[in-house]
């Protein structure tokens, strides 16, 4: 995204559409009037600010985004398919309806980290960190979420090095495990956490047993981690497919 100097007036309206705050202010080039610019190198090109139609003067403008850029943008914009998925989105269809798709099976727990939010975001070496530790600890990456596509060695979780430096809004790593290897796991996600320069949530996706019980809680309490009351729960309405092993 990029700011036309000779029609931006300066008045700032689009400061506080950024996730990222990444619009300032500077003097215009050979006078003392102020106009706005976009720091590229923040920027995460999620098009919030020109998608808001705030400019009077419509000096906000898209440029077309090459490889590597172009990353930025399939994991920022909700609006933006990835070609690899299929769908928008930073995660996968599978999570979100496993009552449905029976991807995650009793015994096992799938664990989705999401790194970087809206005004801090996140830079892919850290997913690039957290993916290489959950992988050591056994996890087994979701092989149509968007972060695995990025990928060189799915054994060992390591990201292609032409976009470690790339920043996105945030950036989802999904995988799963055994349920008797999960809190090793948790306890591997937690001793990662200090080597990031971004912030995560944690997400854990399990069958509810038959009287009710959710087998990831205990574990996710044993290893430190404090479950929010107000979760996100995505209950898969559709017809179930998957049949009990």
């Amino acid at each position: 995204m990029q700011i036309d100097k000779e029609k931006c007036t300066g008045c700032e309206a689009c400061h506080p559409y950024c996730t990222v705050g990444a619009i300032h202010s500077v003097k215009k080039r050979g006078g003392e009037d102020l106009i706005s610019i976009i720091d590229q190198d923040e920027c995460v090109e999620c098009g919030v600010c020109h998608r808001a139609n705030i400019c009077p003067t419509d000096a906000i403008y898209p440029v077309e985004l090459k490889w590597p850029r172009s990353v930025r943008g399939v994991f920022s914009d909700p609006l933006t398919v990835h070609k690899d998925t299929g769908i928008a989105g930073r995660g996968t269809e599978e999570m979100k309806t496993n009552d449905v798709t029976g991807r995650i099976r009793r015994g096992h727990a799938g664990v989705a980290i999401e790194l970087g939010r809206p005004g801090v975001g996140t830079r892919f070496k850290d997913v690039d960190i957290m993916a290489q530790a959950v992988a050591k600890a056994g996890a087994a990456f979701e092989p149509k979420n968007p972060v695995t596509f990025l990928m060189v060695d799915k054994a060992t979780g390591k990201i292609r090095e032409d976009i470690l430096n790339e920043k996105a809004l945030s950036a989802i790593i999904e995988c799963g495990i055994e349920m008797d290897k999960l809190e090793n796991l948790l306890s591997v996600i937690k001793a990662t956490a200090p080597k990031l320069d971004t912030v995560f949530s944690l997400d854990l996706i399990c069958k509810v047993g038959e009287k009710g019980e959710i087998e990831t809680l205990p574990i996710a309490q044993k290893a430190g981690f404090t479950p929010r009351p107000n979760t996100k729960n995505n209950i898969g309405f559709g017809r179930p497919l998957a049949k009990e092993e």
